[in-house]
């Protein structure tokens, strides 16, 4: 077994990261968040790297660890949860790459957060939304709405489409999710007529983004779906997570099973999934539907 006193601490971070970026395809965003937690539970300054020593033993890395979840103890709960599970994964690499002889991750707690109702609206605020569409003429929006609400798009992979990720006549998008993963989304057919509609009226090349030229930025996705709810006279501010919400709600509501619904949302396990199972009777009840409301063909 090596020793761990004979390896510098940022060396380990870094190959710890390393592996992260190469077997578990994270971000960028994601590994940038994980060296900041790391370096900041050991007490390592970017700056200062150099001055360091690189000869730790393996108490201390825990003793450390230990005195982190202390100093971040007036976070919020799912903040210390983060930083916390992060040093967990660390301590299982170290111990999977027999660098310690136990697994620390094991004498680590994380606080329980309690479960959070996930924001969404009813079939009918939504159908009121789709009807203050169809009397504008803001075709951007109305495609945004579709993606989040019809295809249940995280805003960032909505925003980042192009046509050529749309078989318009099948229905299917190929979506770029988180950590590069990719996945197949099928679109209501009152979606996915709207799509068409769009690409004969202007006959866009197929490489480029659904908003033109460049991505949409988020931050003006976020306003259109902000201004959209409050033409719609929403009681509440509606965002792009809650139409991402109620494209989940409403499916699960109909019949759709857990695991279907992991698929189209994009979500690496179950347990995020599950979250939507905690919605009480009575907010079941304003969603109750047979099928997804967008799947209805529009009367003539």
């Amino acid at each position: 077994m090596a020793k761990l006193g004979s390896l510098d601490l940022p060396d380990l971070i870094s190959k710890f990261l390393k592996r992260l970026e190469n077997i578990d395809s994270c971000s960028v965003h994601t590994l940038i968040s994980y060296r900041r937690d790391l370096e900041q539970a050991f007490e390592l300054d970017p700056e200062k790297i150099t001055e360091f020593c690189p000869h730790i033993q393996q108490n201390q890395l825990l003793t450390r660890a230990r005195l982190a979840q202390n100093r971040w103890a007036q976070l919020s709960l799912s903040s210390r949860n983060r930083k916390t599970a992060v040093l967990k994964s660390f301590f299982h690499y170290l111990f999977d790459e027999e660098l310690t002889s136990q697994d620390w991750a094991h004498s680590l707690v994380s606080p329980k957060v309690p479960q959070k109702i996930p924001h969404f609206i009813s079939v009918d605020e939504a159908l009121g939304v789709l009807q203050t569409l169809e009397s504008s003429s803001e075709p951007n929006t109305e495609i945004l709405f579709h993606l989040l609400y019809g295809g249940g798009l995280r805003v960032s992979e909505a925003c980042n489409l192009k046509w050529n990720n749309i078989d318009r006549e099948r229905g299917n998008i190929r979506v770029l999710g988180k950590g590069g993963k990719e996945r197949m989304v099928v679109l209501p057919s009152r979606s996915i007529a709207v799509l068409q509609q769009r690409f004969k009226s202007e006959m866009p090349s197929p490489t480029s983004y659904l908003w033109g030229n460049q991505a949409l930025n988020p931050r003006t996705a976020y306003q259109m779906i902000r201004d959209l709810g409050g033409k719609a006279g929403l009681t509440h501010r509606l965002h792009p997570h809650a139409l991402r919400h109620s494209f989940a709600t409403h499916l699960l509501s109909s019949g759709a099973n857990l695991r279907t619904l992991q698929e189209l949302l994009g979500h690496q396990s179950l347990q995020a999934t599950q979250k939507y199972t905690h919605l009480g009777m009575d907010h079941l009840a304003r969603v109750m539907e047979k099928s997804h409301p967008l799947g209805h063909k529009k009367s003539s």
